[in-house]
């Protein structure tokens, strides 16, 4: 039977195939270091889980929430962006609460684009920037994923050479997936862009306040004059506050995006259950030394990660942002790839990743380490490696390709 329309334009789910073979090998008593998906680890702060439970117990907030966000939740989202980027925002018009930045991303590409609608992607990249606007039916055109000055021309030839004219830009920074820092600068340049060649700009900062650089908090597109006349910027509670499963974030700029990106959910959601948002208000209005804490604890895992994986034979730089390293393929395993080399790691050393390939084809040749687990798991997940990679070449003799598994 044939797939329907929207499922035929969404290519293999990359990330499934690790996620078959990790959750075999735990069927059969392995035990895997998952470092492939960015599900943090770290408690929700007390102060946060106290106001759900507090709220939970009042009989009025089983009912139906608001769709765009409570007030006080709209408020403390404004309140946010006044402290950490000195950007005012109206919380009636230009706040509106999400479920996650996925859903907000998803339900805007919903919003804005008409069938063949073009819109520029960069590659690698996180996969709802291109798949909710591929579910929506528009058209992606790839540009690089790093903020240099070669960004630019990409750019424009992006615009130039694509018919129709493209409608809209993303652009993730921190990145997600290759950690990559925007400088103010950059985003300058880019509403300058935006402005000339009639472009929406949709940012992407999931990871604001995962960094590990104290001078060098990475900034908001917002922060530039002007970006509000073109730009939502999508951020998320899940990483800040350790909240992924609560399902909470926020867009935030342009009336006009915003409205219809409102408009949309309001026929499909009827928002966050109302404690997750009251508590979510709480974590916004209430002390940030949890915040510290999170990402001093990331900050020294990272440093493991390098450390450990450079005595194990993996060589790679240090990320400066977001909870992800994003490695080459060593050398002796270029050539199979980085799914294989994936379901390698999986099977021969018992250590779970994602493969560059599942970001786009641009991600081939690398994947994403998560530093989702403690300091000595780390280790641990370092040493299965150095015996993996000790055995060079030798140890893809013998791998059972996952259908053969799944056959037998």
């Amino acid at each position: 039977m044939e797939d329907f329309h929207r499922i035929k334009r969404l290519p293999p789910y990359v990330f499934a195939e690790v996620n078959r073979l990790k959750a075999q090998a735990r069927a059969r008593g392995a035990d895997i270091i998952d470092l492939g998906m960015g599900n943090p680890d770290l408690p929700t702060p007390k102060h946060i889980n106290d106001k759900l439970i507090e709220t939970v117990a009042k009989p009025r907030t089983n009912r139906y929430s608001a769709s765009k966000g409570i007030n006080g939740l709209l408020k403390a989202q404004a309140s946010y962006y006044g402290r950490r980027f000195g950007v005012k925002l109206n919380p009636n018009t230009q706040v509106v609460a999400t479920l996650g930045s996925k859903e907000g991303f998803a339900n805007m590409a919903q919003a804005i684009t008409a069938p063949g609608d073009v819109v520029i992607v960069p590659n690698p990249s996180y996969p709802i920037h291109a798949f909710g606007f591929l579910m929506a039916g528009g058209v992606i055109r790839s540009v690089p994923a790093e903020p240099t000055p070669a960004f630019f021309p990409a750019l424009e030839r992006a615009v130039k050479h694509s018919i129709p004219k493209p409608i809209a830009l993303v652009v993730c920074y921190p990145a997600n997936p290759t950690a990559h820092i925007a400088s103010l600068d950059f985003y300058r340049e880019l509403v300058q862009f935006a402005k000339q060649n009639e472009l929406i700009l949709l940012s992407d900062l999931a990871y604001a306040e995962v960094y590990f650089d104290d001078n060098n908090p990475p900034p908001s597109l917002l922060q530039v004059p002007g970006a509000m006349d073109v730009a939502v910027e999508f951020t998320s509670m899940s990483k800040t506050f350790s909240m992924a499963g609560w399902r909470m974030g926020f867009a935030v700029g342009n009336e006009r995006l915003l409205a219809a990106l409102a408009r949309v959910k309001s026929y499909l959601d009827y928002g966050a259950y109302t404690p997750i948002q009251v508590a979510a208000a709480a974590a916004l209005n209430g002390p940030d030394d949890c915040i510290h804490e999170m990402r001093s604890i990331y900050k020294r895992r990272r440093d493991v990660l390098v450390e450990s994986f450079s005595n194990a034979g993996w060589d790679f730089s240090p990320p400066e942002a977001s909870m992800f390293a994003w490695v080459p393929i060593p050398e002796a395993f270029r050539e199979v790839g980085s799914l294989e080399f994936s379901k390698l790691l999986v099977e021969k050393a018992e250590v779970a990743v994602a493969p560059g390939i599942g970001f786009g084809e641009h991600g081939e040749g690398y994947v994403r380490i998560a530093i989702v687990e403690n300091e000595h798991r780390i280790r641990q997940a370092a040493r299965n490696i150095k015996r993996f990679l000790s055995q060079g070449a030798t140890s893809m003799h013998n791998v059972v390709p996952l259908r053969d598994k799944a056959a037998g």
